[in-house]
């Protein structure tokens, strides 16, 4: 079992870890430039939108799709990836992930029909879903045990807040100047370069045991969660009780409750239960789903009020949400010298206390905001606390791994955030429409949006509270 060390205080033997080689940071660069790519691609088709729908003839439900696909093959097939690391080694993993997913944006960013990109999209998460969980246990490997690899940790979390933060900008500025597609094909020169980084600096490690992959389970838990995803949006059209909802809803409970079911029996499970049986482990996932199913989501509904309603250009759109970005990065890297004082439960509920505050800020929007109040202020204190808190969970959730399990436990942290995600949009995405109710003008629009980040803020809030309910105080709060 999963022993989780807590990261409120740090032993006085942590403190004379030698400093680690100067190998160590080419590893983490390149591990951190995957997490970046993977997580910038969650976010960066979002101020593309409009442009795809209109090349392609998408539909809205078909936008929603350009997010969801990706999303929900992301964290569905995570765990497999993990386990993947752990059997084959993280490198070879990290390597095959990083070529899919390169690939698979050559393939979105050539699409000539709708059907072509949303295909390609799923590839992309499948391929980050191999890679993510490589980046994280190639961290905590390269960096012993102590501050030092609490700060790595913190880097780590800081790139991939700065991925999500950072791709309305990039999107912005390729869809203005170029046009949707630079949003995937910009992949494919900064992949090849980090495949040839991490081919040439980081090391194989790999975990004993036989080599068996568990595939019924990744199916199950794949095809329970995107039916879940689907019925969740199908509400939009069709109402929560009508049976194109129900039955995907269903259907994908049934899907989740026989994944449980198989990996109680199977011999090399995807995803050992008895995992669970950590506080720290259960209780940081839980806070990772709830806090990513308002962060993703903000994403989306900024970018489209600014240019739906605002009537900001693409390019605009991602300088708006510049200093959003800037304030995520600066609350992922303060977060390790926080925790030294707070401790890592307080400052999970601390940060997720501030994006909540943000969130019910941004929720008093109107059609005719000015910037300053209504996108610049409640953005920065939005994304200053989801930096503040992906660090102190990952950590809460991945300290004190067995090695074997390292790659297992960092696919559960991604899968959590990018599941929460997936399902938060999903969610958050309905709710605005039926406030809309079929509106168009900016005064729906924003009707639909405020309601969204009002939810938001009360997701958080009960976050907050679950956190300090179940999150452990000490090490012994097992």
């Amino acid at each position: 079992m999963v022993q989780p060390r807590s990261d409120t205080q740090i032993p006085e033997s942590a403190t004379t870890t030698a400093p680690p080689p100067a190998r160590t940071w080419p590893v983490l660069l390149a591990a951190c430039a995957g997490q970046f790519l993977v997580v910038l691609d969650v976010s960066v088709v979002n101020v593309a939108l409009p442009s795809m729908r209109t090349d392609l003839g998408l539909s809205a439900l078909g936008l929603q799709w350009v997010l969801n696909a990706y999303t929900i093959a992301f964290a569905g097939f995570m765990l497999l990836g993990g386990r993947a690391a752990d059997l084959f080694g993280h490198k070879r993993v990290f390597l095959i992930g990083l070529g899919l997913f390169t690939a698979a944006s050559v393939a979105g960013g050539l699409a000539v029909e709708g059907w072509q990109l949303l295909a390609a999209r799923a590839v992309q998460g499948l391929g980050a879903a191999v890679l993510a969980p490589a980046t994280l246990t190639i961290v905590t490997g390269a960096v012993p045990a102590g501050p030092a690899r609490t700060r790595a940790i913190g880097t780590w979390s800081a790139v991939g807040a700065a991925g999500g933060a950072a791709g309305g900008l990039v999107g912005g500025v390729l869809t203005d100047l170029l046009s949707w597609r630079w949003v995937l094909l910009i992949n494919v020169p900064v992949g090849a370069l980090v495949l040839v980084g991490a081919a040439l600096w980081v090391r194989e490690s790999q975990g004993g045991g036989a080599r068996r992959l568990d595939l019924p389970g990744a199916v199950l838990v794949t095809g329970g969660l995107a039916a879940v995803a689907y019925g969740i949006v199908q509400t939009e059209e069709a109402g929560w009780g009508a049976a194109e909802t129900l039955v995907p809803l269903l259907g994908g409970v049934a899907l989740l409750a026989a994944f449980v079911a198989v990996e109680a029996r199977t011999a090399a499970p995807l995803m050992p239960l008895k995992l669970f049986r950590s506080r720290a482990v259960s209780a940081a996932n839980v806070s990772m789903i709830v806090n990513g199913s308002a962060s993703f989501a903000m994403w989306f509904f900024m970018t489209m009020y600014a240019q739906n309603v605002l009537g900001y250009t693409p390019l605009e759109a991602g300088l708006a949400l510049v200093p959003s970005s800037l304030s995520v990065f600066a609350g992922a890297k303060l977060a390790p010298r926080l925790m030294a004082v707070t401790g890592a439960r307080n400052l999970a509920v601390l940060g997720t206390l501030i994006a909540a505050t943000g969130f019910g800020w941004q929720s008093l929007m109107d059609a005719h905001s000015a910037y300053l109040t209504m996108i610049m202020g409640p953005g920065i204190l939005m994304m200053l606390g989801i930096g503040l808190v992906i660090t102190p969970l990952a950590s809460l959730a991945t300290s004190g791994a067995a090695s074997g399990d390292a790659g297992l436990v960092s696919g559960l942290v991604n899968t959590s955030r990018t599941m929460g995600g997936a399902l938060g949009l999903a969610v958050l995405s309905t709710a605005a429409a039926a406030r809309t109710s079929g509106g168009t003008s900016p005064e729906a629009l924003t009707a639909g949006y405020a309601l969204a980040f009002r939810a938001g803020a009360a997701i958080l809030l009960a976050g907050a509270v679950l956190m300090v309910l179940w999150l452990p105080r000490r090490t012994t709060d097992q």
